[in-house]
This record gives C-alpha cells, structure tokens and sequence, in this order.
C-alpha cells in the first residue's frame, strides 16, 4: 500500500486526485494539504502529489526533498533553471525521487511523442494552447514542453527554422519564441485544456490536437507517476514518457 499525500488538495486538480487514490486499491491517502496547512502531515507519506501553482511548487518541493520523500509534480512553471534548482536540492539530500509532468494526460504525452516525430518533416510548425480562464501561467507546461521537444527534434534532423517574413507586428501577435517554436496561449471560458500542434509543407497542412474533457482524464497518468517514481532510474524525471514505454 502506497501512503500518497497531496498538496493543493482543495484545488480542483488536487481534490480529483484525493479521490483517485482514495479510489485505488494499491494506494493510502494520509494527507490533504493546502494553503496555510502545516507541512509536517505530509510526514507520513511515501509520496507526495504537488498540484499548487508557480508561486509556491518550489518550495513545496525543496521541502520533500529534504525530506526524503518522492514527489509527482504536475504543477506548471518548470523551466531548465528551476530543473536545475531541484538538481541541486537532490544533490544535497540523499533519497526521494522527483517525476514534474507537464501533462499527465496519456492522450497529450502521445501527441507530444508524435508531433516531436513528424517536426522535422515539415517546413512550419507551431502550437496552439487554450485552457481556462483561472491559469496563472501562459504557455501551459505541455506547450513549452511540446515545443522544447520540437525544437530538439528539428535540430538534430538539421530542419532549418520555420519560414517567417513578419518584419512588423504588435507586441505578441506572433506568440512567444521557444526554442525557434512560436507558441500561442488562448485563456477562454468553457475550455479545460486543449492543445494544437500546426504541421505545415509542400501542399499540405498536418494538425495533431488533444483535447482533455474534464480533470478526471489526467488521473490514470497522475497514478502511474505515483507507483513508478520510486522505481525510477534517475532522481529527477520529466515526463511520464518513460513510464509509457516511449
């Protein structure tokens, strides 16, 4: 029996993943933490959840892991520094493994491996994001991370830049620039979290889109990461990737 705590456990993310492992059978949930809780309860775990926001995930995570417990993060916000940062935090303290998932969603992990496949193949690509009103962070973690993997994958192919003759524009029409990927984030009433990856060549246009329907779909993903991160062979991992076999 697996003892799960969850941080942000009065947040919509972090209430459905209370009930997903109080639904599992492999799985205990032994702490539901949130803003001005003490941090102590989560003690008693062996792994713990992070479902906060920007703002406070760092912390959140410097304290597991000082504490010896593995983390699964789902948290948006992770860029190579704060990967870093964490790096450092583990070199420092022994145990306690870190999974940070831009998107549990095993629908948007597939389309991530796929449009990282089929990048070098077209001469345009870009990505399109939209979710709710209420996100604090523009792009979402699955979109900068979609476009890292892009951008890699086009640079190891040696596919050259996408065409683009824009001399003038208003400040963000053309998205943000990740890694040589325009990335553009849409913040609407009535979305969850969707996602586009525009394919463009000779003749054609090729569109890869995931679509989350409601906060249920990213549990079985949320699950995996808890049963896996202690078994993982590196200390900090990015992505459940890995944990599909991909």
């Amino acid at each position: 029996m697996i003892k799960v705590g969850v941080l942000g456990a009065r947040g919509r993310m972090g209430a459905e993943v209370c009930r997903a492992v109080e639904g599992a059978a492999d799985m205990e949930l032994v702490a539901a933490v949130d803003q001005g809780d003490d941090l102590a309860a989560l003690t008693g775990a062996e792994a713990v959840v992070d479902f906060t926001n920007p703002g406070v995930v760092m912390d959140n995570l410097r304290w597991c892991v000082e504490h010896g417990l593995h983390a699964v993060v789902g948290t948006s916000g992770f860029d190579p520094a704060r990967l870093d940062t964490v790096r450092g935090w583990q070199a420092a303290n022994p145990g306690g493994n870190v999974l940070i998932a831009p998107n549990f969603g095993v629908g948007a992990v597939l389309m991530m491996h796929f449009a990282q496949k089929a990048a070098p193949f077209f001469d345009s690509v870009e990505v399109v994001e939209t979710h709710h009103p209420n996100k604090l962070d523009a792009p979402s973690g699955t979109a900068y991370r979609t476009a890292e993997l892009i951008a890699a994958a086009r640079a190891e192919a040696g596919t050259g830049p996408s065409p683009d003759a824009t001399t003038t524009e208003l400040d963000g029409a053309r998205g943000t620039d990740v890694g040589g990927v325009r990335v553009h984030a849409i913040r609407m009433a009535g979305a969850i979290a969707h996602q586009e990856v525009i394919l463009g060549g000779h003749g054609e246009i090729f569109t890869l889109r995931h679509d989350s329907m409601n906060r249920e779909s990213f549990m079985p993903g949320v699950l995996l990461g808890v049963r896996k991160v202690a078994d993982l062979p590196d200390r900090l991992t990015v992505g459940i990737e890995s944990l599909l076999g991909l």
